[in-house]
C-alpha cells in the first residue's frame, strides 16, 4: 500500500535544545495514524514539519513522496487540511460566513457547509459571529473548515482537546466518515482513550523519540498477562491468571452459577504508555 507520509532519521533543534531525536515511521493511504505523548513531547514540532511550516534540523520527512520543503505549493493545497491551535477563523464574520469563504477558495459547492455543521455539530449557530464563539466552538469550527473539502489528507492537533464528551463523539463520527471515504488521518492527541478509538496504528512519542509503534490491539496483548477478572454474585472480583489452573477456577465458578461476568485485563494504551516512559500524559 503506498505510503502518504514517510519520516527517516528526522531530528529537530531548538538552540542547544533537541526536540526531536532520531523519528522514523510511515502513514499508509487510508490509515489513521495516533501520534500520542504528553504535551511538550514533539507532536506538533512533527505536524510543523510535515505540513512545510518549519524545517527539519535533519533526516528526511515526506508527504505525497515529495519533500515536505515544498509542500506548500499550490497543486498542494487542496490534498491537504491542517488544524492546530492557530487555525484562522474571520473574527467579524458568521460561522457560516468563514465557511463560505473557504468554499470558494477551494471551489467546493457551499450546499457542503451544511454537511459539516452537521458533523460538528453546529446546525443551530451558522449565523453566529466567530468573536462571540466559546473555545470549544472555534475549535468546532475550524474542523468543520478542514472537512469541508474532504482532503487526501488531514493533520488533526489534538482536534478535541476543548471539547466536552457529546461533541467529541460527534467529531469522531465525522472523522470515521472522512476516512470511510478516503482521507488519510494524522492525529497528534495526548488522549489515549481517543487515540484507541480512531487509530489504526499509534506511535508513542516521549522526549522526542518514538518510544513504540504499533496497532493498539498488538500493544495491548504485547503487555497483557493474560489474566482476567470474575465478578462473582457476592460482589467479590477474583483476579484468574490466563492458563489451565485459572481455566479450572473459572469452570467451577461457572459450574456454581457464582460468576456475574469475565473481563480481560489488558492494558489500555495510557497504562502501557506509563510503563514504557515512565511519565503520565499530562
Amino acid at each position: 500500500m503506498e505510503n502518504v507520509i514517510e519520516v527517516k532519521s528526522l531530528a529537530k533543534i531548538f538552540g542547544n535544545q533537541p526536540a526531536l531525536e532520531d523519528v522514523n515511521f510511515h502513514v499508509k493511504k487510508g490509515e489513521t495514524f495516533g501520534f500520542l505523548g504528553p504535551s511538550g513531547s514533539g507532536k506538533t514540532t512533527t505536524i510543523k514539519i510535515l505540513t512545510g511550516q518549519l524545517a527539519q534540523t535533519s533526516g528526511d520527512a515526506k508527504v505525497f513522496q515529495t519533500p515536505t520543503s515544498s509542500i506548500n505549493k499550490p497543486a498542494y493545497r487542496k490534498k491537504i487540511g491542517v488544524i492546530t491551535d492557530n487555525s484562522g477563523l474571520y473574527s467579524r464574520l458568521s460561522i457560516y460566513d468563514n465557511l463560505k469563504i473557504y468554499c470558494d477558495l477551494y471551489d467546493v459547492p457551499r450546499k457542503r457547509i451544511d454537511e459539516v455543521l452537521k458533523m460538528v455539530n453546529l446546525t443551530e449557530e451558522p449565523k453566529k459571529l466567530v468573536s462571540k464563539l466559546s473555545k470549544g466552538m472555534l475549535q468546532r469550527v475550524t474542523l468543520a473548515r478542514a472537512f469541508l473539502h474532504e482532503p487526501d489528507l488531514l493533520f488533526l492537533d489534538e482536534p478535541t482537546s476543548a471539547l466536552d464528551p457529546a461533541n467529541s463523539k460527534h467529531i469522531h463520527d465525522g472523522l470515521r466518515r472522512l476516512n470511510e471515504k478516503g482521507t488519510t488521518i494524522f492525529l497528534t492527541t495526548h488522549d489515549m482513550t481517543e487515540a484507541e478509538s480512531l487509530c489504526n496504528r499509534v506511535a508513542f512519542l516521549n522526549k522526542g523519540k518514538i518510544q513504540l509503534l504499533d496497532e493498539p490491539k498488538a500493544l495491548r496483548r504485547q503487555f497483557s498477562d493474560s489474566s482476567v477478572t470474575l465478578e462473582l454474585k457476592d460482589g467479590r472480583e477474583i483476579m484468574v491468571t490466563g492458563d489451565a489452573k485459572g481455566a479450572n477456577t473459572i469452570h467451577q465458578y461457572m459450574a456454581a452459577g457464582q460468576v456475574v461476568s469475565i473481563h480481560s485485563n489488558e492494558p489500555t494504551l495510557g497504562d502501557i504508555f506509563v510503563e514504557v516512559t515512565g511519565r503520565e500524559l499530562v
